[in-house]
């Protein structure tokens, strides 16, 4: 079993490939080299590029965890995700070089994007937790995943903001959190219409169901079964 000490090698060595080659520019056995282990030793911490890249995604979490300012714990949410999200990228900002060829690499590759942005999703409802904000149920899940696209045009950004400032990069933030509002709160504007709607609709299902077992009911009353009327 891969110490942490190993496993930390090889996500590592991950990245580092990663940004020198790309995501399809090497294959395990080059990872295996590049972190000096064994096959089986990687086969056994990680079997896959994707799980290297989600074990990377949770050191960034635990790093953004870990540094959580509890000074910020009276300011607004938007305030909170805000600096949650700045944490984030200074947490990134070693591996800038490895953001960039991975951010090829899913605009190359839709199906790689698609496996990315599940992970990428974990990790954005792990930031609104570090945000305290709801983070599961369904109306989490539509959030952190526009999260998800959010950052990531934020990301596009800070890739080539040279100011140790980051004063596009915090503008560009600023402004994906305004238009997030924006759409958010048109999205609980429809649901609230909807509502009605599929009330409607579970006490029609609702009804139609009862009306079924009773049909039912009358039948093995009468000794006969549906299937034989």
């Amino acid at each position: 079993m891969a110490t942490k000490k190993t496993r930390e090698k090889i996500v590592s060595a991950f990245l580092a490939l990663v940004a020198a080659k790309g995501w399809h520019g090497f294959d395990m056995a080059d990872l295996a080299a590049e972190a000096g282990v064994k096959l089986s030793v990687l086969r056994a911490a990680f079997p896959t590029k994707l799980s290297c890249f989600k074990a990377f995604l949770s050191e960034i979490d635990q790093t953004v965890l870990d540094g959580i300012d509890a000074e910020m714990a009276d300011e607004p949410g938007r305030d909170r995700l805000f600096d949650v999200l700045m944490s984030r990228l200074d947490a990134l900002a070693p591996h800038r070089d490895a953001i960039r060829a991975l951010k090829d690499a899913a605009r190359a590759d839709p199906q790689l994007a698609l496996r990315l942005n599940s992970a990428a999703v974990v990790s954005q409802r792990w930031m609104l937790t570090a945000a305290g904000l709801p983070s599961s149920g369904a109306r989490a899940g539509v959030i952190a995943q526009g999260l998800v696209v959010a950052f990531a045009r934020v990301v596009d950004v800070w890739l080539d903001d040279e100011d140790p400032g980051l004063a596009r990069t915090m503008s560009a933030l600023d402004k994906e959190l305004d238009e997030g509002e924006v759409w958010l709160g048109r999205l609980d504007r429809i649901g609230k219409m909807m509502n009605p709607l599929f009330s409607g609709l579970r006490r029609r299902a609702a009804r139609k169901e009862a009306a079924g077992d009773g049909a039912r009911a009358s039948h093995d009353d009468d000794g006969t079964s549906p299937a034989s009327a």
